[in-house]
C-alpha cells in the first residue's frame, strides 16, 4: 500500500522541501486499555509553497490545524498519512490531534499487564518506521528536530524518556487499573531533546523498579539508572550492569574522542521485547531475557555485556551522528557490533570476545550471505518495507566483520583517528557512508573507493585455500593463496589476513609462525612462506581478520582430526567453522562431521564454541544425515549428550548447556526416566540446580516424549504464575505429541490475532518440537495455504515470526521442498518480505537435501 510504505524518493523530496524545527507532543495514557490520546504540534520551514504529508498509524485523527486553518480529517487522513496542502514558504505550524492504539506486537507503544501483580507496563519501540504509531511525525531519519514530550499517566508510575524525568504535577481525572481501582493521575512535562531522528526518541512508563548510580565522563557526572518490572527486581544484578556500562563509557569516550552526548543514561528491561535492545537516546530498552531469574549459560551472560556495550556505542554512532536514509542502517549496526566486541575484548572480563563473535555472529552471517536473499552490505532500500526485510545477519555481523577487515586494512590508529574526525565534523547531523570514508582516507592514506565497491556493494562470500609445495625435508618451496567466488557472485576481494603455522606439542597446539599478507585476485603468490618448514596445520585467516570461508588442505584436515584438542580458542573456532562449512557445502559427509563434532564436544569448555557444537550436531543429525541413518544419528547424539552431562564438572556451564541439549533430544525410555528423576527429585545430578527454568526444560522434554501432558503443565504453571511461566506453558502445550495438540497450537500460532509476540515465539518453538515427524505432515499444505492471508492481516514483525516458526522444517524431505518451490512459483506477486522468508526456507532445505545426498554417498 503506497500510503503506508514511504519510499526513498518520497523521503528525498520531503527532505529537500522541509526543515523541521520542533515537536511538542502530548500523550494521555489514562483513557482505556486499548487506546491513548496523542497530539503533535510541529514547527517547520518549507523551501517553497508546496504540499506534503505527516506520518501517523492509529485509530483516528480528530483534528488538523495547519497555519491556523482547520482541515477535515476525513479527507486529509488516509492509510498512514495526514496530507498538508498549501504550505507557506518559510515558517509553518501544524497541530494534529489523534487516537493511537497500544500494540502487543513489540511495535510502536507496547502494552503489557504483569500477571504477577496486575500492573501495567508500557514501552516504545520505533525502529524502523514506528514512531508514527505513537505520535504524528515526519518519519524519516534525516528530518531531525527537537522533541518535547508532555505525558499524562497514573501518578504512581515511572515515566522515562530521552531527557531527565521531571517532577510530575497532579492532573485532573482518574485512571482505572486492570483490577478496577480508580487511581490519581499526573502529568510529566519533559524538557526539549537535542536534535534527534524520531526513531530514537522513546517513552517507557509503568510502576518500574529503579536502581540509580552515576558515572564521571568527559561531559561531567552523568546520571545512570536501571529499570525493570517490580516482580523481577529480586533478580536484577544491577552492580554487574553498572560496572559494564562504566567500562563502556571510559572505552568509547577515549576511542571516539567525544564526550557522551546526552543528559543521562537509563537502561530499561522491558517485557515481550522483539529484539535484544534498542538505542533510544539516553533511554535504552532491553529484552527481559537479560534479567536472569534462574541459572543461564555463560553465553547469555556474555551476550548481555555485548548488548550493553553495543547500545552504548550507538549513542555516538547512530544517535549523535545518524544516517540520512535506511540504506546506511548497516553502518549503524555494523559499527556498534564491531565497537562493542572490541570494548568487550579490551575493557571487560570477556577477553575472548572475538572468539564468540567468530563462532556465533559470523557463523550466522555466513549462512545469511549464502541464501538466495543475500544482498550487499550497502543494500538498496527503495522503501520502508525493504528496510525491515534486509535487517538481518548481513546488516549486523557481516558488516562488523568487514569493518574488522577495514581496521586491518587501514590500521587501528588511522581508523580511530578517522572516527574522531567524523564525530567532530558531523555531530547532531546526518551522514552517508561516503562521509566516513573521506575521514578514513585522510587519516590512513588508503584509497577506499575500490575497496568499498568490492566489499560493501557486492554480495556473497569468497572461499580461501592455501596451496603449498615442499621438498623432501618439508620446507616450503612454493606457496599461493587461491580465492574463489560463486558463479552468480564472481567478485574477488582484497584481503589482509594472517596465515598461522601450528604444530602439536604434548596436549597443545602451538603456533610456530605468523605471516601477515595482502591477497587479491584468483591466485596470490606468497613468497613470505617460502623457506618456512611446513607444519601439520596451516591455518588461513588466523586471527579472523577477514570475512571468507576457509578450506583446510588435506594435510591440515588430517592433522586436526588426529589431534582434535588443544588449539587456542580463536583458531579452534576457525577450524570448527571450516569443518562446518565443508559439511554444509556437501564436501564433508554429515556422518563424518557428526563423529568429529561429538568427539570435540566431549572436551569443549568454551561456552560459545560448545553452543555452536550443540547446535551443529542437532542440525546434522536431524537434517543433514541421510534419512535411513537419521534415527541412528539422533540416538548417537543423545547418548553422547547423556554421557557428557553425567560426567561434566558439577555446576559448570558445560553441565548446564549439555543437560539442556540432552533434555531436548531425550526420547528413549531410559533417557526419559532420567529426565523424570531429575524433575521429581528421585535422582540427582550434583551441581545441577533444578530451578524454575530447568523445571520447564525438563517438563517440556517429558511432554515432547509423551509421558507428561496438560495436568503436569497446569501444575507447573501454578508454581510459576508469571509472564515467563505462561510463555513456557504455551511452549510445552504446543510440544504435546498428538494431532489434537498440534492443531490447537497451529490455531493459536497462525489464526489467533490476540496472542502477544513472545507467546507466538513460544508456541512456534513447541510446535516444531517433535520426535515423530509425521505429526507435521498435515502442515505442509496448511502452511503454504495460510501465508498470504496471514501476512495481509498481521504487522510485519508478527507476520515474519509466524512465517518463520510455522514452517514444518523438521520434515526435511523432498515433498516439503516441492511444496515450497511450488508456492514460490505460484506466488510471484506476493509481498517481497514474505517471498524472502519462504525462499530462505527453500534454500535451507535444498542445502539439507544436498548434504543428505552427500552423506548417502559416503
Amino acid at each position: 500500500m503506497p500510503g503506508t510504505n514511504l519510499t526513498q524518493a518520497e523521503a528525498i523530496a520531503r527532505s529537500s522541501l522541509l526543515q523541521v524545527e520542533s515537536y511538542d507532543i502530548d500523550l494521555d495514557l489514562t483513557r482505556d486499555e486499548a487506546t491513548f490520546a496523542t497530539s503533535s504540534r510541529i514547527r517547520f520551514k518549507a523551501a517553497e509553497a508546496a504540499d506534503t504529508f505527516v506520518d501517523f498509524v492509529g485509530d483516528s485523527v480528530e483534528e488538523i490545524v495547519l497555519n491556523g486553518e482547520s482541515l477535515d480529517p476525513a479527507t486529509h487522513f488516509s492509510d498512514s498519512r495526514v496530507s498538508l496542502p498549501g504550505l507557506a514558504q518559510g515558517a509553518n505550524e501544524v497541530l494534529i490531534r489523534a487516537t493511537g492504539r497500544y500494540t502487543n506486537s513489540g511495535e510502536g507503544l507496547h502494552r503489557f499487564v504483569d500477571p504477577a501483580d496486575n500492573e501495567v507496563y508500557l514501552y516504545s519501540q520505533f525502529e524502523v518506521p514506528d514512531s508514527r504509531r505513537m505520535f504524528p511525525v515526519f518519519e524519516q531519519p534525516d528530518l531531525k528536530a527537537t522533541f518535547r514530550f508532555r505525558v499524562t499517566a497514573p501518578a504512581h508510575w515511572q515515566v522515562v524518556s530521552v531527557q531527565p524525568t521531571p517532577e510530575p504535577v497532579a492532573a485532573q481525572g482518574v485512571w482505572r487499573s486492570p483490577g478496577g481501582d480508580e487511581l490519581p493521575t499526573a502529568t510529566w512535562s519533559f524538557e526539549a531533546t537535542p536534535r534527534l531522528s524520531s526513531y530514537i526518541t522513546a517513552l517507557v512508563a509503568g510502576p518500574y523498579a529503579v536502581v540509580r548510580d552515576s558515572v564521571t565522563s568527559g561531559a561531567g557526572e552523568v546520571p545512570l539508572a536501571i529499570y525493570c518490572r517490580k516482580s523481577l527486581r529480586e533478580y536484577l544484578d544491577a552492580d554487574n550492569i553498572f560496572d559494564c556500562t562504566k567500562r563502556g563509557f571510559a572505552f568509547f569516550e577515549q576511542m571516539f574522542g567525544t564526550p557522551y552526548p546526552f543528559a543521562k543514561y537509563d537502561q530499561l528491561f522491558t517485557p515481550e521485547y522483539n529484539m535484544g535492545a534498542m538505542e533510544n537516546a539516553g533511554c535504552v530498552t532491553f529484552n527481559e531475557i537479560y534479567i536472569f531469574r534462574a541459572a543461564v549459560s555463560e553465553v547469555l551472560v556474555e551476550r548481555r555485556a555485548l548488548t550493553i556495550l553495543h547500545e552504548l556505542a550507538h549513542m555516538w554512532f547512530g544517535d549523535l551522528v545518524t544516517m540520512k536514509w535506511w540504506d546506511d542502517l548497516w553502518l549503524n549496526e555494523s559499527f556498534a557490533e564491531w565497537a562493542s566486541t572490541a570494548a568487550q575484548a579490551e575493557a571487560t572480563e570477556w577477553t575472548e570476545a572475538w572468539t564468540t563473535f567468530t563462532a556465533i555472529e559470523k557463523n550466522g552471517a555466513y549462512v545469511a550471505d549464502q541464501l538466495s536473499s543475500t544482498h550487499p552490505i550497502v543494500a538498496d532500500i527503495p522503501h520502508l518495507e525493504a528496510v525491515e526485510s534486509n535487517f538481518d545477519g548481513i546488516t549486523y555481523a557481516k558488516g562488523a566483520s568487514v569493518l574488522k577487515q577495514l581496521v586491518a586494512y587501514v590500521g587501528r590508529e588511522p581508523f580511530v583517528a578517522g572516527l574522531r574526525s567524523y564525530f567532530a565534523k558531523h555531530a547532531w547531523g546526518n551522514t552517508t557512508l561516503a562521509d566516513l570514508l573521506i575521514e578514513l582516507e585522510a587519516t590512513s592514506g588508503r584509497d577506499l573507493q575500490s575497496w568499498s565497491t568490492k566489499w560493501l556493494q557486492t554480495a556473497q562470500v569468497n572461499t580461501l585455500r592455501v596451496e603449498l609445495e615442499t621438498d623432501d625435508e618439508g620446507v616450503i618451496t612454493a606457496a599461493r593463496l587461491v580465492q574463489t567466488a560463486p558463479e552468480d557472485y564472481p567478485t574477488l576481494r582484497p584481503h589482509r589476513l594472517v596465515i598461522g603455522f601450528y604444530e602439536p606439542r604434548a596436549a597443545q597446539w602451538v603456533r610456530t609462525e605468523r605471516v601477515e599478507v595482502d591477497v587479491d585476485g584468483a591466485v596470490t603468490s606468497l613468497p613470505g612462506l617460502v623457506g618456512l618448514r611446513r607444519t601439520p596445520l596451516v591455518l588461513v585467516n588466523d586471527e579472523d581478520l577477514t570475512f571468507a570461508k576457509v578450506r583446510l588442505d588435506e594435510q591440515s584436515l588430517a592433522a586436526v582430526r588426529e589431534h582434535p584438542h588443544g588449539l587456542p580458542s580463536l583458531p579452534r573456532a576457525l577450524v570448527l567453522g571450516a569443518l562446518w562449512d565443508m559439511t554444509r557445502d556437501g564436501e564433508l559427509a554429515a556422518s563424518d562431521y557428526l563423529t568429529a563434532a561429538l568427539g570435540l564436544l566431549r572436551d569443549e569448555r568454551d561456552p560459545a564454541l560448545l553452543k555452536i557444537l550443540l547446535l551443529s550436531v542437532h542440525t546434522t543429525s536431524r537434517r543433514y544425515v541421510r534419512p535411513d541413518r537419521r534415527d541412528a544419528a539422533i540416538a548417537q547424539v543423545t547418548a553422547t549428550l547423556r554421557e557428557v552431562a553425567l560426567q561434566a564438572e558439577a555446576g559448570s556451564d558445560t553441565q548446564l548447556q549439555v543437560v539442556q541439549a540432552f533434555a531436548g533430544a531425550a526420547q528413549e525410555p531410559d533417557d526419559v526416566a532420567l529426565i523424570q528423576g531429575w524433575l521429581d527429585g528421585s535422582q540427582s545430578l550434583p551441581g545441577l540446580d533444578i530451578d524454575t527454568e530447568m523445571r520447564w526444560t525438563l517438563l517440556t522434554s517429558l511432554v515432547a516424549a509423551g509421558v507428561a501432558g496438560e495436568p503436569e503443565i497446569t501444575a507447573e504453571l501454578g508454581r510459576d504464575a508469571t509472564a515467563t511461566g505462561q510463555e513456557r506453558a504455551a511452549r510445552a502445550r504446543a510440544a504435546i505429541p498428538t494431532p489434537e495438540a498440534k492443531a490447537s497450537a497451529w490455531q493459536r500460532l497462525v489464526h489467533d490475532t490476540g496472542v502477544p509476540n513472545e507467546t507466538i515465539n513460544a508456541i512456534g518453538q513447541g510446535f516444531n518440537r517433535v520426535h515423530d515427524r509425521t505429526l507435521l505432515e498435515p502442515y505442509v499444505a496448511a502452511y503454504h495455504a495460510m501465508l498470504r492471508s496471514m501476512w495481509q492481516a498481521r504487522s510485519f514483525h508478527i507476520g515474519e515470526s509466524i512465517a518463520q516458526l510455522a514452517y514444518p522444517a523438521a520434515l526435511a524431505d523432498q515433498s516439503l521442498l516441492d511444496a515450497t518451490q511450488g508456492w514460490l512459483d505460484a506466488n510471484t506477486d506476493a509481498p517481497d518480505g514474505l517471498r524472502r522468508i519462504v525462499a530462505e526456507h527453500r534454500d535451507q532445505l535444498t542445502r539439507a537435501l544436498r548434504a543428505q545426498e552427500r552423506d548417502a554417498g559416503a
